[in-house]
């Protein structure tokens, strides 16, 4: 697999890998439990997840998760992911979904991973980029309008889950 490397000159994105499931582990709090990851995660439950992530790179999967490094020791600060198609995207439509470690939060890391990946989903054939937001995760949506997204339309029918759409076209984007 070739190792995609994407950054800003502060932070760099790079596929996630098994080891980084220590970190993870260590990082991960009620935030990011209510907000990103639906429960507290296991080091076997992350693992797995994290060796899946590692399967979609390799097979061109539409999964592409990546980890936020911070620093020459590119310590782990989060992740971000991209999903090139899931059941409430439409075709060209790219959901993006992030989230920082409480001692990186409110350095403006989340919104430089947030369009670092959107101009990779670009350069991927992505056309919009989709950010869906609980309405009380107010942080989560200023990412969004500081990374130039604006509100978009939730389709209907998604199970009855309410999210605030934000969307960003990906056209026009630096590839």
């Amino acid at each position: 697999m070739h190792e995609v490397r994407l950054s800003d000159g502060t932070i760099t994105l790079s596929p996630l890998r098994p080891d980084d499931a220590e970190a993870h582990l260590a990082g991960e709090d009620e935030l990011l439990v209510r907000w990103l990851n639906g429960g507290p995660g296991t080091r076997e439950g992350v693992e797995a997840y994290f060796r899946h992530c590692r399967e979609q790179w390799e097979t061109g999967g539409p999964l592409r998760a990546f980890g936020i490094r911070v620093g020459s020791e590119e310590t782990l600060a989060g992740t971000v992911d991209l999903r090139f198609a899931a059941e409430d995207l439409a075709p060209g439509q790219v959901n993006v979904a992030y989230g920082l470690y409480p001692s990186w939060r409110g350095r403006g890391l989340a919104t430089r991973a947030v369009l670092l990946a959107s101009h990779y989903a670009a350069a991927e054939g992505g056309e919009e980029a989709v950010i869906q937001v609980d309405p009380e995760n107010r942080a989560s949506a200023e990412v969004a309008r500081r990374a130039g997204f604006g509100p978009g339309e939730q389709p209907p029918g998604n199970g009855g889950t309410q999210f605030d759409w934000y969307v960003r076209d990906l056209r026009d984007a630096p590839r």
